[in-house]
């Protein structure tokens, strides 16, 4: 899975993905990462999420860093933001009061860019990734924050057999394999969401459950 899949994905509006609501999860959990306001918040692969929104109206700083420049377009169009736009290395920065966003490259950050943020919101990003770029992901997140950093991270568990992903299954066992040598790992809340999500079933799935995790860097 390139870079070109996901430009296509964007380009075709092919973003099944993208939720138009806040995230319950992140709205019901994100108070036991005791984020203070004030501090910065990480938004990786973030598309054109709303989620961007809820964190600033907390009163938090938001970085954020998606690939394709259609989905940063929209999210400052569909919300009636502007921007300053600026030239930084590998990346088109996006910059307003309390608003960072990177267009480009994920992979290509450094910890300058990142590393000062307290926390990390991860609903779309790791579950959008195959085995093989799910561990160069953590890898790199790895060698982007620093210790104490929080994380509040969703992913979806249900046998892979029935369903090609994206998003893809990453049960509790690999998340321990990710981060379990570098982060305490804390399983928040289980949610079964086949009922509510009846496409997944469509598409062949018999089981599907969502898992909350905070992740503290050590």
């Amino acid at each position: 899975m390139d870079q070109a899949f996901w430009h296509e994905r964007w380009r075709q509006n092919q973003i099944g993905f993208h939720a138009e609501a806040f995230n319950e999860h992140l709205q019901r959990h994100w108070p036991a990462l005791q984020v203070v306001q004030g501090e910065t918040v990480f938004v990786p692969l973030c598309g054109k999420s709303r989620d961007i929104l809820w964190l600033m109206a907390q009163g938090y700083s938001v970085k954020g860093v998606e690939l394709s420049s259609v989905a940063v377009k929209a999210f400052f169009a569909e919300n009636g933001l502007s921007a300053h736009e600026c030239r930084k290395e590998n990346f088109t920065v996006h910059q307003l009061d309390g608003l960072r966003l990177f267009c480009g490259d994920f992979f290509q950050l450094g910890f300058n860019d990142v590393g000062d943020v307290a926390a990390v919101w991860d609903r779309a990003s790791l579950v959008a990734l195959p085995p093989v770029m799910r561990a160069a992901y953590a890898a790199r997140m790895r060698q982007l924050l620093k210790p104490g950093t929080r994380i509040l991270l969703v992913a979806f568990d249900y046998p892979q057999w029935e369903m090609q992903g994206p998003p893809f299954s990453v049960p509790t066992a690999e998340v321990g394999e990710l981060y379990g040598g570098w982060c305490e790992v804390e399983l928040l809340a289980t949610k079964d969401v086949l009922d509510d999500e009846p496409h997944f079933r469509q598409r062949g799935l018999s089981r599907m459950q969502e898992q909350v995790y905070k992740l503290t860097v050590d």
